[in-house]
C-alpha cells in the first residue's frame, strides 16, 4: 500500500478512536453515575434552599375597558361629540397607565417610598417574617446611604437604631415620632405592625423617580384580545393587601386623570364656541334684515314648489358639508392627511360641492327675482343652521364639563389572592436539579477532553509495533495496597471481570513462551504515578500462586519504602543488614507466593541498583522459584528502572486508560528499548467497563460480575 494511503488509514482510524457515539456517551454518563447523583444531589439541596429563600408573592389584577368607538355621553352629544370623544389606541393608554403622571399619585397615596424590609435567615426560611408599613419616614441626608433599623420590643412597640446601632428613639403604633440626628431630625410613623419581639426590620427611604421606576418594571399592562378595549393590569408585591391597594389606586388615578382630560378639552372648545357665537348671530340676523328690506323694495314674490324644493335641497347639501368637516376635523387628531380615513371624508365633500354647484347652476334659469329670493332665503337658511347648530354644541358641552364623562370606565376591581404566585417551588428544584446535572455532564465529559489520552489499544499496537495483553477494567478496590492489609482480588472476587482480566494476562504470557526465554522475571513498571501498577503486579502474582506456581514478588520501589507483614525488606537485604530468608514473607494467604518488600531506607535505592548486589540476588532466586515478578518505580521519573531493566525476561508497563498520549507512550517504550532488547508488552488499566467480549471486558454473563457471596 502506497505510503499516503497508510498516512490515510491511520488518520481515519484516528478520528474514528477520538469519536463518541450515544451508546459510548451513555456507557460513560453510567460509569459516573455517583457523582452525577452527586451533582443532582448538590442541585436538589440548592433549589430547595432558593426555594424556601424567595419571599412568597401575592399577585393582583385589576381589568378596565377603553371605549374605542366612543362613549355614549359622545355619541348623544352628536357632531360635537365626535370631536370631543375620539378614541386612542389600546397602546396609548396602556403607555398612559404606565406615565409618570399617574404613577407619581400612586407612590405619594400608597408611601411606597417608604420601606421596612425584614431581616432574619431562619425566619425568611420558614415565612415566619414580620411585618411593618410606615406612613411617614424622614432619614437625614448625611446617614440615608447607610442601614438603619427597627425592633420589636411589643406587640406594638418599637425602637430606632442608627447606623453605629445606639437607640435613637422608642415609639408605638400610629404615632409619629421625631428625634434629633446629626444636626437634623428623623421622623418615623408605623401605621401598622404585625412582628413578634426581637425581630428586626431595615429602614429605607427612596426618591419618587427611583420609587416609580421600580413599580413601573414590576407594572404588567397589557391588552386582553386584539382591539377589544379590554386592559388588564397586574401587580405583584410580597403582601397580598397591598398589592390590591396599589392597583385599585392605580385604576382610580387613571379613571380621573381620563375624565380630568375629557373635561378640560370640553371647557376650551366650550370658550372657543362661546366666543364664536356673537359673530355667528350677527352674520344671522344681518341675512334675515336683507332677505326683509328685499321683500319690502319688491313686495311680495310668489315661491314656486320648484324653487322651494330647490331651496330645501341646497340648505341640506350644506348641512351634509358642514358635519363632513367636523368629521375631517375629528380624523386629524388621529391621523394625517394622507390617512385613507381622512381622504375618503375629502371625496365625499368633493362630490356634494360638485352637486351644490349644479344646484346654482339649475337655479340660473329662474327669474331673476326668484334667484335674488333664493339666494337671500338660503344665506338665511345657512346661519341660522350654524347658529343653532353651535348653541346645541355650547350646551352639551356644558353638560360635559358638569357630569364628568370619560372613555374609560373600571370593570373589575383588584381583590387580594390567599394564594401566592411566586415562587413556584416546584419548578425551581426541578430547574436546579436539571442545571445540576447538565453541569455535572458537562463536567464529566470535560474532564474526558482534558485527559484526552489513547484508549483504543488497537491503535497502541499499530502505532508501537507492541502488543497489548489486557485491558483491566476499573475496580473499586485496589488489590493489596501499600497502606492495606486488604486480600489481592484474584483470590477475594476470582468471578470479578478484574479477576478475568487479570488472568487474560498470565494466559497471554504463557502462550508468549520461546525457545529461549519462559519470561521466568517479569518486570512491572509505569510511566507515571497513579496507574495502577503495584496493583496489577500484586494480583499478578497471587494469580501465578492460584494455579500452582512458586512464585517471589519483590517491590522494588524502594523510594516509597513501606513494611505492611515484616519490618525489613530488599534494602535490608542488598546491605547486608538481613539475610533472604530472614526478610522475605511466605504467610500472605495465597500458598505458593512469598512477598519480599522494600524495607525502610530510602535514600540509597539508587546506589545499591547500580552495584551487583540486586543483580547477584536475582540470579540467586532464579533457580528457586517458577516466576519472579519485580514492582519497580513509574520510570518517567526516577531512573532505578532503567537499573532494572536488564535482568527481566519480559517487561510490562501499565498505562491508565485514556491518560497518556501516543507520543508519551512511543517515548517511554524507546527509553526502554535503550537499556534491554528483551520483550515487551503493554497492559491497559482502569479502562471503563462496557458490555460486551474484548480485553477483560465482560457483560452481566452467567455469574461474571458477582461477588463469592452473591454467587453462594
Amino acid at each position: 500500500m502506497p505510503e499516503n494511503e497508510d498516512k490515510k488509514v491511520v488518520g481515519q482510524s484516528s478520528q474514528n478512536a477520538d469519536t463518541i457515539t450515544l451508546l459510548e456517551a451513555i456507557q460513560i454518563l453510567w460509569g459516573k453515575k455517583f457523582t452525577l447523583f452527586f451533582f443532582v444531589l448538590f442541585g436538589a439541596v440548592i433549589g430547595v434552599c432558593i426555594a424556601y429563600w424567595l419571599r412568597p408573592q401575592y399577585t393582583s389584577d385589576v381589568l378596565l375597558q377603553i371605549d374605542v368607538k366612543g362613549s355614549k355621553a359622545g355619541k348623544a352629544m352628536g357632531e360635537m361629540g365626535a370631536l370631543l370623544d375620539a378614541a386612542s389606541p389600546a397602546d396609548a393608554e396602556i403607555e398612559l397607565i404606565k406615565s409618570r403622571m399617574v404613577l407619581s399619585y400612586v407612590v405619594d397615596a400608597e408611601r411606597m417610598c417608604f420601606n421596612a424590609t425584614p431581616i432574619g435567615v431562619v425566619d425568611r426560611f420558614t415565612h415566619k417574617e414580620g411585618r411593618m408599613d410606615l406612613d411617614s419616614l424622614y432619614i437625614p441626608e448625611i446617614a440615608r446611604g447607610e442601614k438603619w433599623k427597627a425592633q420589636v420590643i411589643g406587640t406594638d412597640s418599637y425602637e430606632v437604631l442608627d447606623p453605629e446601632e445606639r437607640v435613637i428613639l422608642k415609639g408605638r403604633v400610629g404615632d409619629m415620632y421625631r428625634a434629633p440626628y446629626a444636626g437634623d431630625t428623623l421622623n418615623i410613623h408605623v401605621s401598622k405592625m404585625l412582628a413578634k419581639p426581637g425581630q428586626m426590620f431595615v429602614l429605607s427611604q427612596s426618591d419618587d423617580l427611583t420609587t416609580i421606576e421600580s413599580l413601573k418594571k414590576k407594572l404588567s399592562v397589557k391588552e386582553k384580545g386584539k382591539q377589544t378595549g379590554i386592559i388588564e393590569a397586574s401587580y405583584s408585591h410580597r403582601y397580598p393587601d397591598k398589592a390590591a391597594s396599589i392597583l385599585n389606586s392605580i385604576a382610580k388615578t387613571y379613571l380621573r386623570q381620563n375624565v380630568e382630560m375629557k373635561s378640560a378639552e370640553a371647557a376650551k372648545t366650550l370658550e372657543f364656541l362661546e366666543k364664536q357665537l356673537p359673530g355667528v348671530k350677527a352674520k344671522l340676523d344681518s341675512a334675515e334684515k336683507v332677505l326683509a328690506d328685499y321683500r319690502f323694495r319688491i313686495g311680495s314674490v310668489d315661491v314656486t314648489g320648484e324653487t322651494q324644493a330647490h331651496l330645501q335641497k341646497e340648505a341640506d347639501l350644506q348641512k351634509q358639508l358642514l358635519q363632513l368637516e367636523q368629521q375631517r376635523q375629528a380624523a386629524t387628531r388621529l391621523f394625517k392627511e394622507e390617512h385613507p380615513n381622512v381622504q375618503t371624508i375629502v371625496k365625499q365633500q368633493n362630490k356634494l360641492k360638485a352637486e351644490l354647484s349644479k344646484l346654482k347652476k339649475n337655479a340660473e334659469r329662474m327669474p331673476l327675482t326668484q334667484q335674488e329670493v333664493l339666494r337671500l332665503k338660503e344665506d338665511v337658511a345657512v346661519n341660522n343652521e350654524v347658529y343653532t347648530n353651535m348653541l346645541n354644541n355650547i350646551q352639551q358641552l356644558r353638560v360635559v364639563r358638569a357630569g364628568e364623562v370619560g372613555n374609560v370606565r373600571i370593570v373589575d376591581f383588584a381583590r387580594m389572592s390567599m394564594r401566592p404566585s411566586k415562587p413556584k417551588k416546584v419548578n425551581i428544584i426541578i430547574c436546579s436539579v436539571a442545571a445540576s446535572f447538565m453541569i455535572g455532564v458537562l463536567l464529566v465529559f470535560l474532564m474526558r477532553m482534558i485527559q484526552n489520552g489513547v484508549r483504543s489499544s488497537s491503535e497502541i499496537e499499530r502505532e508501537t509495533n507492541t502488543s497489548v495483553l489486557a485491558k483491566i477494567p476499573q475496580h473499586h478496590d485496589s488489590g493489596v495496597s501499600r497502606k492495606s492489609h486488604r486480600k489481592f482480588v484474584v483470590q477475594e472476587c476470582p468471578n470479578d471481570t478484574v479477576s478475568e482480566s487479570i488472568r487474560s494476562v498470565l494466559t497471554a504470557i504463557d502462550f508468549s513462551y520461546t525457545e529461549n526465554s519462559d519470561h521466568q522475571i517479569i518486570m512491572i513498571t509505569g510511566i507515571v504515578p497513579g496507574v495502577g501498577k503495584s496493583f496489577v503486579s500484586t494480583n499478578l502474582a497471587a494469580a501465578y500462586g492460584l494455579v500452582g506456581k512458586k512464585v517471589l514478588y519483590i517491590d522494588a520501589d524502594m523510594r516509597k519504602a513501606t513494611c505492611r507483614f515484616t519490618n525489613v525488606g530488599l534494602t535490608d537485604v542488598l546491605l547486608g543488614k538481613k539475610t533472604f530468608e530472614e526478610a522475605v514473607f511466605k504467610t500472605c494467604g495465597v500458598d505458593g507466593l512469598e512477598l519480599l518488600e522494600s524495607g525502610k531506607y530510602k535514600s540509597v535505592a539508587f546506589e545499591i541498583l547500580r552495584g551487583g548486589r540486586f543483580k547477584n540476588l536475582v540470579e540467586e532466586l532464579r533457580p528457586h522459584y517458577d516466576k519472579i515478578i519485580i514492582d519497580t518505580p513509574p520510570f518517567s521519573l526516577v531512573a532505578d528502572t532503567y537499573m532494572i531493566c536488564p535482568l527481566a525476561d519480559l517487561t510490562l508497563i501499565v498505562l491508565h486508560y485514556g491518560r497518556h498520549s501516543m507520543e508519551a507512550i512511543q517515548e517511554a517504550l524507546q527509553n526502554l528499548n535503550r537499556y534491554s532488547d528483551k520483550p515487551k508488552a503493554f497492559i491497559m488499566n482502569h479502562c471503563e467497563h462496557r458490555s460486551g467480549y474484548g480485553y477483560g471486558y465482560y457483560g452481566q454473563y452467567g455469574y461474571y460480575g458477582k461477588s463469592k457471596k452473591d454467587k453462594s
